[in-house]
């Protein structure tokens, strides 16, 4: 199946690891002209070199900590100036700081709304222009299926993560008329190094072994495995596709079916 996608210019935030990198690769499979972004300029450079030999497509390292405001302005400039523009923005920052309620501060709180929400909002609000001037684009944000159910031990996520989805669905009805689509994917557990962080956190807080706490995790996922990077990155490809053009306002969760909630 053709997406549509080739020549397209693509920003993927947060790609040298885990769902995002794998996000890059699915785009620049597709033909895409994609930048790959990290905070380290080696591992950035490094990644963009490595996917760009794996697939053949054009790739372009971008090393900027988009958690800032600096950041956020640097990696959009100069995606500008390599792809002539934005068509596909992947927004994805990573994890705010693991912890429960009493375990955060109010300078946590404010990392982790830098570093989840405005992150966010300063990359949209720089692709934009590009995309209503073509009367195109695409729009995915990445975040957790925390956003439908909590869960312990990471209070920012429970708490910050559900403003870009709000986010998302006001911009999907305020761009509609330019023909840019906004979605967001939710992924649920994927094996990433976040996920054995988080995971040996919980095991030690119950008084259980990790191995334990691995068990039982996985007993709650109706496909009995723990999902991998790919699965959460060709939901991302396809809402980036042509075929995904009357999708809008969505929020589609990617994760073994772990969360049954019936909307």
């Amino acid at each position: 199946m053709d997406l549509g996608l080739s020549g397209k210019a693509a920003v993927v935030a947060g790609s040298t690891k885990g769902i995002g990198r794998a996000t890059a690769i699915g785009l620049a499979r597709e033909g895409a002209r994609v930048v790959v972004n990290g905070r380290d300029p080696k591992v950035t450079e490094a990644a963009a070199q490595e996917i760009a030999a794996e697939t053949g497509a054009q790739v372009f390292g971008v090393a900027a900590d988009v958690a800032t405001s600096e950041g956020a302005e640097e990696l959009m400039k100069r995606a500008h100036a390599a792809l002539g523009g934005v068509d596909v923005l992947v927004t994805n920052a990573g994890g705010p700081r693991p912890g429960g309620f009493d375990d955060l501060s109010d300078a946590d709180f404010i990392a982790g709304f830098q570093l989840n929400f405005l992150s966010t909002v300063r990359m949209i609000r720089a692709a934009l222009p590009h995309m209503r001037q073509q009367r195109w684009g695409r729009i995915i944000n990445l975040q957790s299926t925390a956003i439908k159910e909590p869960v312990p031990l990471v209070t920012l996520t429970n708490s910050i993560r559900p403003g870009v989805t709000g986010l998302a669905k006001d911009l999907a009805g305020h761009l509609g008329e330019s023909q840019i689509t906004v979605n967001t994917v939710l992924s649920g557990p994927v094996m990433t190094d976040r996920l054995r962080a988080t995971t040996a956190a919980r095991a030690k807080a119950a008084g259980i072994s990790e191995e334990e706490q691995w068990k039982r995790y996985l007993e709650l996922v109706p496909l009995g495995r723990f999902g991998k990077p790919e699965d959460v990155a060709g939901m991302i490809v396809f809402l980036a596709s042509e075929a995904a053009g009357w999708i809008t306002g969505t929020v589609i969760q990617v994760d073994g079916g772990r969360i049954r909630g019936a909307v």
